[in-house]
């Protein structure tokens, strides 16, 4: 009987086995498959973040052309301000001139 308990045992030591390869194997089944889904969602942030990129190029470029226009109009007003000194200046020293503008 002692070959029969000993191959007993050993029988239930290779179930055992058996059983925490299948635990194992399951374990690790899913873990890929949350990993799988941890990388589908890094992959959608990134392109999230890539829109947002692009959104925040498309706005600080819209602002530089503001400040361009609001520099060019500031331009103009000056030589308008310029323009209308001088106009005052000559009807200033011609105030004859009033009624003819």
């Amino acid at each position: 009987m002692e070959v029969n308990e000993e191959l007993s045992r050993l029988t239930l030591i290779v179930e055992q086995i058996g059983l925490a390869v299948l635990a194992t194997t399951d374990t690790v089944e899913k873990l890929a498959n949350r990993l799988d889904d941890l990388a589908i969602q890094v992959e959608n942030e990134g392109h999230h973040i890539q829109q947002q990129s692009y959104q925040i190029f498309a706005l600080s470029d819209s602002l530089q052309t503001l400040i361009n226009n609001q520099i060019e109009s500031k331009k103009q007003t000056e030589q308008l301000i310029d323009v209308l000194g001088d106009f005052l200046i000559t009807l200033n020293k011609n105030p004859e001139n009033y009624g003819k503008f």
